[in-house]
C-alpha cells in the first residue's frame, strides 16, 4: 500500500502543472456543455438548475438565472444547510450568507444576516443599490427591510428540535464522514451556481446558512468574493462548498479562475486548488472542501478532498444531470 505521505508529496505539485504548460495538462477531463448552461453544487442543485434554466432557455441573462436558481433551495424547508430552514448557531440564531457576481465584475454580498429568507436577492440589491460589496449582521437585515424584504422567523420547528438535541452534548467537530451534525447529517452543503447564457456571459451565486452550531458571528467563505465565489467573464467562474475557513485561507475560487486563466481545464484547476489546500495544511484531509468551475467554453469540472461531493449540470440536452465529483480520499 502506497504511503499516504509520499502520495501527497508526489501529487501536490500543482505549480508543476502550470509550469509545464497548463493548456496541455488535462484538457479533456472536463464535461462539455452546450450554451446556455448552468451548473451547481450537490443534488439539490438539480431543482435549482431547473429554476435557472427557466430563465436561460428564454434567452435570459445569466445573472437573473443564478438568482432565480438558488432561491429554490433557499426556500426549501427540508434543506438545513441553505436558507430559511438552515440549522442555527449554538445560540439558536439562524444566520444566512450569500454572494452574487455578474459578467461585468459587479458583486454584492450579505453575511450573518438574520430574519430574511432570501439572502441572494438581498446580495443583488447590495450590488445594484449601494456602493458597497458586503453588508453584515444587523446592518444587512436593516438594509433588506428598507428594500422591502419581509422580516421573518427563520428557525423552523424541525431546526429548533435539532438544535435542542445538539444542546444535550454540545459537541462540535466537523469531520469528513459525519460533517459535524447529529446522526451524520450534512453540515455545510452550500449551494454554489454558475451560469453561461446564450450571449456568452457568465454569472455566479452562492448562498448558505453556514455551519450548524457555529460560534455566533462566524462567517464562512460563501459571502466572500474570491473565496466562495468568483467570476471573470474572460475566463470562467468558480464556487466552493465545505469547510469555508480553508477556502478563505486559500482564496479558493479566485485561485481556480486564475489557474483556468493560465490554461488549466476547469477540472484540473479545481484539482490543483484542492491540492493547494492539502499541501499547505495536510490535516485538512479529515474535512471536506470541494470546488466547481465553468469556463467560457461551457466546460465544467469539479474536485474535492473527500468522495461524496456531487454537482448538477443543465443545458438544452438534459436538465437533471447529476455527476459525482472526483476526490482524493474516501471518508472513514
Amino acid at each position: 500500500m502506497t504511503d499516504r505521505r509520499n502520495f501527497l508529496k508526489a501529487s501536490l505539485a500543482a505549480p508543476a502543472l502550470v509550469a509545464a504548460g497548463g493548456a496541455s495538462a488535462a484538457t479533456n477531463d472536463s464535461i462539455q456543455l452546450g450554451t446556455p448552461c448552468v451548473i451547481s453544487t450537490w443534488a439539490f442543485g438539480v431543482p435549482a438548475n431547473k429554476g435557472a434554466w427557466a430563465v436561460l432557455s428564454k434567452g435570459g441573462r445569466a445573472l437573473d438565472a443564478v438568482e432565480a436558481g438558488v432561491r429554490i433551495p433557499e426556500a426549501d424547508l427540508k434543506l438545513h444547510t441553505v436558507g430559511r430552514a438552515g440549522y442555527p448557531d449554538r445560540d439558536g440564531h439562524v444566520t444566512l450568507d450569500a454572494s452574487i457576481m455578474d459578467e461585468f465584475g459587479n458583486t454584492g454580498a450579505v453575511a450573518a444576516m438574520e430574519n430574511i429568507a432570501h439572502p441572494i436577492s438581498v446580495a443583488r440589491r447590495v450590488m445594484e443599490k449601494t456602493q458597497h460589496v458586503l453588508l453584515a449582521g444587523d446592518g444587512a437585515t436593516q438594509f433588506a427591510i428598507e428594500q422591502g424584504f419581509p422580516r421573518e422567523e427563520l428557525l423552523t420547528p424541525e431546526s429548533r428540535a435539532a438544535w435542542k438535541e445538539w444542546l444535550k452534548t454540545s459537541k462540535y467537530k466537523p469531520g469528513a464522514s459525519n460533517l459535524g451534525t447529529p446522526g451524520g447529517a450534512r453540515n455545510h452543503d452550500t449551494i454554489g451556481m454558475l451560469a453561461l447564457d446564450a450571449h456568452g456571459n457568465l454569472s455566479g451565486a452562492c448562498t448558505t446558512s453556514g455551519m450548524a452550531w457555529k460560534v455566533r458571528g462566524r462567517v464562512g467563505d460563501s459571502p466572500i468574493i474570491g473565496a466562495g465565489l468568483y467570476v471573470d467573464n474572460e475566463v470562467g467562474g468558480a464556487t466552493s462548498t465545505g469547510v469555508g475557513e480553508e477556502v478563505i485561507r486559500n482564496v479558493g475560487s479566485f485561485l481556480v479562475v486564475e489557474l483556468m486563466r493560465q490554461g488549466l481545464s476547469p477540472q484540473a484547476a479545481c484539482k490543483a486548488a484542492v491540492e493547494r489546500i492539502l499541501k499547505r495544511k495536510p490535516e485538512t484531509k479529515n474535512i471536506q472542501v470541494g470546488f466547481l468551475a465553468l469556463n467560457k467554453k461551457g466546460q465544467a469540472g469539479a474536485w474535492a478532498i473527500q468522495k461524496g461531493f456531487s454537482f448538477a449540470l443543465c443545458d438544452k440536452i438534459k436538465q437533471d444531470r447529476l455527476e459525482p465529483g472526483q476526490a482524493f480520499f474516501k471518508a472513514t
